[in-house]
Parts: structure tokens; C-alpha cells; sequence
């Protein structure tokens, strides 16, 4: 039978459950260990090398099963925790993170690696007076095909058997379900109704174990395993000849005579299988062709609608209140579908703890991670491109922000250093905040190293802009290359990693207080509120999230700065006016503001007027992405098809000021050249 079409199933919970197993471990006290947090890292672990016998991944089995053995221990009191111990179990996560990224990519994990840590765990078996209980040899081969003694031992010590009955099983399932089992030991007892599957297994396997194996395959829902007395079993298998059966695997799920079994009705071990009932796994591409295919269907109603505005109300008043509705569906439904896509920032967050012990320990420093808003969701297309750039910061702020416990104690603070992650939702966008009670941003240290390097800076700066010289590339103020930080790389590609996806950074500080790095990002990529605009022949979507207000300005709001520069006083507030038709050369569009129509827009906290000619509507527009199609322009972040069946382009607003002043610096230099030159001219 082809497991093959599983296998992708088992990769995926498995490293759910390495994800969950190094949560625990990071959650765990050394000192005085919660029984039912070594009982789930150990479920973990158990789960984890059923799968992987079954494949035939051997290298994951071994090391699982040496692992296996020690929490076994742990959570029996037969050894005692340490940190040492934790640092040994997380390293041995790592280690099966990388053997599973090596089986899914259809390849054996690196021998080297793989002898290392079972040695690791080996050695940590014998300091703790359980020789016995692990091989000293390195990992066997693949299991060959021999008859199986290990369930002929079990009957005569008088373990008895296990009934399995299974039901709402397909054909398939019920053949490599019975495959399954009799790799585990011995069938007695094979019985098929209809969708309904029992089997009576001689087998030194615990109940868990056959879960774990056939959950790859089905849901737990569909198990039910119960005791066979020793004396029924032999009797009732009497008509089933025994035959050679695959022995299982160095390493499978078998459990000594002896050790302790996990209950398979416990609640702990029922808990997941019931929570995964309601839910089922969905590929990523099918949910991207879904979201594609309702984005086409809410551009077609857009259209019909456009289209009915040609029509007679009274007479089409049936037709018309249907394409209503239809509009109203659509919305519901692309709402809907969009939030399939929808993850919480917990995916995010929970990868910290790690990073964080890690880092301080080599640091020498003790820091306390608290999180804020992880329930808050965003696209699972930001979440995974969040990551990066989230961890960046992170580093940065223990590496340079939170000082070390001598230091701290020194200035009257706590010794343990506070890190905050955030997260919450503002307007249309999500807010992600990093933020450290350590020592702030040096002033004078950024702007010495800015004149070292040549940029263009002055001590009358305000702190805003000096904040931001840290992401010029290849700025560090590090006295030292660690490998932590210090070589001028990183804040960079944060900033510009966050401006491809729609965002901006923004940076708080205060000397001696902390740093507090504000990231803000749309919440999803795929559609977005806009408000179309016209400027000449052409039309424009502004963000709705960047829009303040619009008005009509009178004369006396206008003032001149430059020959072609102006501002418009708003409520006693002067804002740069910026005119879209000199940004994107647009002819035949209106010059006069008075005439035209102003957009008040607000980005990267600062605001701004935009001149168009009319506004022509507000409506959800379906994202395209302009570079995958064509490539990228200047001002221009994507596209989206209108109503009518016309392409119109979605304004970079936070990219505005930058061209303006761009266009105004080329402007001046030409000017320039030509007063010295005027014959070149």
C-alpha cells in the first residue's frame, strides 16, 4: 500500500506538535515540573514516532523514541529535570525539525546530525542511571520482513489483546488500516459490515500507540479500542491462520511489558482528536484559487451594476432590487472567504520564547517576554512575511536595547528586562508594536555615525528623522560584529520588507526608558476599501484608510512656497499640496486647486493634500498585483479592475512626498544648469 499520499498529513501535525512540544518546554518549571505539561510533551513525542514508523522514517523514529524514553521517566518521577536537561530536549526539537524538513524534501536527514543528538540523548540516559534503557549502537537499518515474536511473547506472559473497531471507513482505508495493524503485531481477528471495521490485535503496543498511527489516517472519532481478556482472544482467532507480518521498525511504538501505559480514554489524549474533528485541512493554493475566483465574480457584479444605471428604475425595479441583493451577497461572501485566510498573531508570537532565551542567555542578560493582542488575526500572507523582520527587532532589542542585569540594578531598574509584543487592530490595518524598557536610542551616537558615513544630516533634526537613520543601509552603531548584530544589515530589509507589503515602520524612544518600533500593515493584501478618483482622463483609488476629508479650497487657502510649490491652510493647519497631474504627467487635467477637488491623506503620521479633478465614488476593490504583470512604478503599489471593465491604479499615498520632493530636487538642478549655462539650455 502507497503511504505516500499521507505522508504530507503526518508532516503537518508533526511539526504542530514540535511547535507545541517546545512551547511546553519553554513554559516548564525545572523545579517542580506540572505532571500534565510533561504528559503532553511526551504525547508529543509518542505521536510524533508512531507517524514516523509507519512511513519507514527511520533517523525520526530512533531519536524520537530515545526521547520518548527520558519524558517517560520524567513524568513517572524516575528522573529528575534540570536546565541543562530542557536546553538538551529543545535541541533535540530542533534536530527533529530538520529531519522532517529533510524526509518532506524526499531525503535521508544528515547521518552526522542524526548520530549527534541521539548520542546527546544517550549520554543523558546514562548520567541519569538508565543505561539499559537505550541502544548504544547508532541507529539500525530499515526493518526487513521476518515473523513477528514480539506479540507471541505478549500472549504468553498473559497480556491478552486489543479489539479496534473502526467505522465510516472507505475501501481503501479499511485495507491499509488492517496493513497498519498487522505491522504492529499479530491479527487474530478480522471482521468487516459495511463501513464498520473490528479487528482483535495481539500486540504489545498501547492503545495511544495504534492511535497515533491510524490518526494519519483518520480521525480519532472513528477508533474505539478496548481489552481482550488473554484466554478470549486465542479462541476466538481460532479459524484466522497466523501469517509472517513485517516486524516493526527499530525503534516503533512498543511499549516493555512493564511501563506504565497512557490511557487511550483519558481526557488529555481525547482532547485534541475531538477539537481536530471539526475542523479539516485545506491546501493554501485552493483557498488562493477560491479568493481569485470570488474577486472575479465581485468585479462581474460590479460591472452588471454599472451597467444597470443605463436602466429605467420603475420599469427594471424587479431587476434592479435582485442585482441589490446580489451585491449585498457578494460583499458577505468575499468577507467570508477572506477570512479563511485570517490567522492569529499567536502564530507569530510563539515563536519568541525560543528566540528570546537563547539570545539573553548568550547575552548574559534576563529578559521577561509579555504579549498583548494575540488573538488579533491577519493574512496568513503577512503573518509568514512578518516573521523576519518581527524577529530582527526582536534581536536588536536584546542585543542593543535591554541591558545587562548589572547595569540595570545600577540605574534603579529591575534586573530583568521587559519585552512587549503587540498587536491590535486600527481602522483597516493591524498595529505590531516591539517594545523594550532598556536603554532608548543614543541621539548623538546615531548622528556621529550618519556623518561618518556621509548622510546628509544636522543636530537640528528632529527625533523622528534621527530615529529613522538606523534603517540607511549598512548602519550599525555596534562597537563589535557579534553574531548576533553589528554588521550593518538587517533594519534595511526590515523597512523594506514592510513597505512591499503595503506598511511603514514608525520608532519611539526615550533615553533610558526603551524603544518602542511600530510596525502598521493592511490587513490583508487581496482587497481593500478605495475610493476612485479622476484626474484627467484617467482614474485613481486612493486607500479609504489614508482619507481624511475632501473639500473644494478658496483662494485665500492657497499660498505659494516655490514657484510651482504650495500649501493649503486647513483649519489652521498649513498642508503641502501635491498635484497627482504633475506626478503621474497626466495631460488635460485640472491645474487650478480651486477649481479641482483636494483629498486631505494622512501617512507615515504626516498629512497631506492631494489635488484630483472629481471624486467618482467609494466601492471594494479586488487587489492586482502590478509587478507580477508588468513591473513596478513609481507611485503606483497595484491595480484593479473597474466596473467598466478599465484598469485603473492603486496609489502608493506613503510614496507620494518622496516623488514630490524628488521631482522638485530634479526641477531645481535643471533650473540650476540652465542659469549657468544658458547657451546649453
Amino acid at each position: 500500500m502507497d503511504l505516500s499520499q499521507f505522508s504530507q498529513a503526518f508532516f503537518v501535525e508533526a511539526i504542530e506538535l514540535l511547535a507545541q512540544m517546545e512551547q511546553l518546554l519553554l513554559e516548564l518549571d525545572v523545579e517542580s515540573p506540572d505532571s500534565e505539561q510533561l504528559n503532553a510533551i511526551f504525547r508529543a513525542a509518542h505521536s510524533i514516532k508512531g507517524g514516523a514508523a509507519t512511513f519507514g522514517f527511520t533517523a525520526l523514529t530512533e531519536t524520537t523514541h530515545l526521547l520518548e524514553t527520558l519524558l517517560d521517566r520524567a513524568r513517572h518521577g524516575q528522573l529528575r529535570l534540570s536546565g541543562p536537561m530542557i536546553d538538551a530536549f529543545l535541541e533535540t526539537k530542533d534536530a527533529l525539525q530538520e529531519q522532517l524538513t529533510a524526509y518532506q524534501a524526499g531525503k535521508e536527514p544528515e547521518p552526522e546530525r542524526v548520530a549527534h543528538i541521539c548520542a546527546v540523548l544517550q549520554q543523558l540516559a546514562l548520567e541519569n542511571g538508565d543505561g539499559a534503557s537505550v541502544p548504544a549502537s547508532a541507529p539500525a537499518p530499515a526493518p526487513v520482513m521476518v515473523a513477528a515474536p514480539a506479540p507471541v511473547a505478549a500472549a504468553a506472559s498473559g497480556q491478552g489483546a486489543l479489539r479496534i473497531r473502526f467505522s465510516r471507513l472507505s475501501d481503501s482505508e479499511c485495507n491499509l488500516l488492517a496493513d497498519e495493524l498487522g505491522n504492529l503485531g499479530k491479527i487474530l481477528l478480522r471482521t468487516r459490515s459495511n463501513d464498520l471495521l473490528t479487528v482483535v490485535l495481539e500486540t504489545t503496543c498501547d492503545p495511544d500507540a495504534i492511535i497515533a498511527v491510524c490518526c494519519f489516517v483518520i480521525d480519532e472519532s472513528q477508533i474505539d479500542i478496548t481489552r481482550e481478556s488473554a484466554e478470549a482472544a486465542p479462541a476466538e482467532a481460532a479459524a484466522a491462520p497466523a501469517a509472517p507480518v513485517p516486524a516493526p521498525a527499530v525503534g516503533a511504538p512498543v511499549e516493555a511489558a512493564g511501563k506504565p501505559q497512557v490511557s487511550a480514554a483519558s481526557p488529555a489524549a481525547a482532547a485534541p482528536g475531538a477539537k481536530e474533528s471539526s475542523s479539516i485541512r485545506v491546501d493554501v493554493e485552493k483557498v488562493d484559487q477560491l479568493i481569485n475566483l470570488v474577486g472575479e465574480l465581485v468585479i462581474t457584479q460590479s460591472m452588471l451594476t454599472q451597467a444597470a444605471t443605463m436602466l429605467d428604475p420603475v420599469a427594471y425595479e424587479r431587476f434592479l432590487s435582485g442585482l441589490g441583493h446580489l451585491e449585498r451577497n457578494a460583499r458577505d461572501l468575499q468577507e467570508s472567504v477572506m477570512s479563511i485566510r485570517m490567522m492569529p498573531m499567536d502564530y507569530v508570537f510563539s515563536r519568541f520564547p525560543r528566540v528570546i532565551r537563547d539570545v539573553s542567555a548568550k547575552l548574559g542578560k534576563q529578559v521577561r517576554l509579555d504579549t498583548f493582542g494575540k488573538e488579533t488575526e491577519l493574512d496568513k500572507g503577512l503573518i509568514e512575511r512578518i516573521v523576519d523582520p518581527l524577529t530582527h527587532l526582536v534581536r536588536n532589542s536584546l542585543d542593543h536595547g535591554i541591558e545587562t542585569p548589572e547595569i540595570r540594578l545600577a540605574k534603579g531598574k529591575e534586573a530583568t528586562g521587559q519585552l512587549l509584543l503587540s498587536a491590535q487592530h486600527h481602522g483597516g490595518n493591524i498595529v505590531i508594536e516591539v517594545s523594550d524598557d532598556g536603554a532608548g536610542l543614543n541621539r548623538e551616537k546615531i548622528l556621529a555615525k550618519a556623518m561618518q558615513q556621509g548622510l546628509n544630516v544636522s543636530e537640528s533634526m528632529p527625533d523622528d528623522e534621527v530615529w529613522q537613520l538606523i534603517f540607511a543601509p549598512g548602519f550599525s552603531t555596534a562597537e563589535q560584529v557579534t553574531d548576533i548584530s553589528g554588521r550593518g544589515v538587517g533594519m534595511d530589509v526590515v523597512k523594506r520588507n514592510i513597505q512591499e507589503m503595503g506598511g511603514h515602520v514608525e520608532i519611539q524612544s526615550r533615553g533610558g526608558h526603551g524603544t518602542t518600533t511600530r510596525i502598521v500593515l493592511p490587513l490583508t493584501l487581496a482587497i481593500l476599501n478605495g475610493m476612485s478618483v479622476k484626474v484627467g482622463s484617467e482614474a485613481y483609488i486612493l486607500p479609504l484608510s489614508y482619507v481624511i476629508e475632501s473639500l473644494q479650497p478658496l483662494p485665500e487657502h492657497l499660498h505659494s512656497i516655490t514657484s510651482d510649490g504650495h500649501v493649503i491652510k486647513v483649519r489652521g493647519e498649513y498642508l503641502p499640496l501635491i498635484e497627482l497631474h504633475r506626478v503621474f504627467d497626466v495631460s488635460g487635467a485640472q491645474v487650478n486647486p480651486t477649481q479641482g477637488i483636494l483629498v486631505i491623506v494622512q501617512a507615515d503620521d504626516t498629512r497631506f493634500a492631494l489635488l484630483v479633478d472629481e471624486l467618482l465614488g467609494q466601492h471594494q476593490v479586488v487587489v492586482k498585483n502590478l509587478e507580477t504583470n508588468y513591473r513596478k512604478v513609481p507611485g503606483i503599489s497595484a491595480a484593479t479592475i473597474l466596473g467598466d471593465g478599465s484598469v485603473a491604479f492603486i496609489i502608493d499615498v506613503g510614496a507620494m512626498p518622496r516623488i514630490q520632493r524628488a521631482q522638485a530636487a530634479s526641477s531645481a538642478a535643471l533650473a540650476g544648469a540652465s542659469r549657468r549655462d544658458p547657451i546649453a539650455a
